[in-house]
C-alpha cells in the first residue's frame, strides 16, 4: 500500500491469543519506519486483556499524536477494556472499511483486530488505519463532540 510517511508513534498490546501476531506486526510497521512499541507485559495462557489495553491506552493518552493496536482472540475485549479509559476511543476492526472509518469518521486513536484475519489482512489494515487522516467534515467533528461532552459528563 502507497502511503504518507508520518512521524507516528505505534503502542501494541496483544494477550495470549493475539501474542502469534506481534512480531510479525512489530517488523512491518519497523520496516515501514514506524515506531512501534510493545507493552513489555508478559505473555502466557492466563493473561488478561485488560492489562494490555489499559497499558497501550495509558502511553497513546501520555504521547499526544500517537496511536494504538490491540489484538486478541476476537478484538471484542480489547475495545470493551480500552474504551473504559477516558479520552480512547477504540474501534473493532474487522478490514480496511473498518480502519477507514473507525479514524475518518469517528476520530479512532486504538483500533482492536481478533486472530482470524490473515497476517497480510491485518498489514492491510493497520497500514489504512495509519495511513487514514483524522476527521476533517462538519457531520463528523459534531459527532465526535457529542461523544466528547457526554464523556466529560460521566
Amino acid at each position: 500500500m502507497e502511503w504518507e510517511m508520518v512521524k507516528i508513534k505505534v503502542f501494541l498490546g496483544t494477550d495470549h491469543r493475539g501474542v502469534r501476531f506481534k512480531e510479525d506486526i512489530m517488523k512491518h510497521l519497523k520496516d515501514n519506519g514506524i515506531e512501534v512499541k510493545d507493552t513489555n507485559i508478559p505473555n502466557d495462557p492466563e493473561d488478561d486483556h485488560p492489562d494490555f489495553a489499559f497499558k497501550v491506552c495509558e502511553d497513546v493518552l501520555a504521547n499526544p499524536g500517537s496511536v494504538g493496536i490491540l489484538v486478541c482472540g476476537t478484538g471484542i475485549g480489547m475495545s470493551i477494556s480500552a474504551n473504559k479509559v477516558k479520552g480512547i476511543y477504540c474501534a473493532k476492526v474487522d478490514d480496511v472499511d473498518d480502519a477507514f472509518y473507525a479514524k475518518n469518521h469517528n476520530g479512532a486513536n486504538v483500533i482492536a483486530l481478533g486472530i482470524k484475519h490473515e497476517k497480510e489482512e491485518i498489514f492491510n489494515i493497520i497500514d489504512t488505519f495509519l495511513a487514514t487522516k483524522g476527521p476533517s467534515g462538519e457531520k463528523y467533528i459534531r459527532r465526535i463532540n457529542k461523544v466528547i461532552e457526554k464523556e466529560r459528563q460521566a
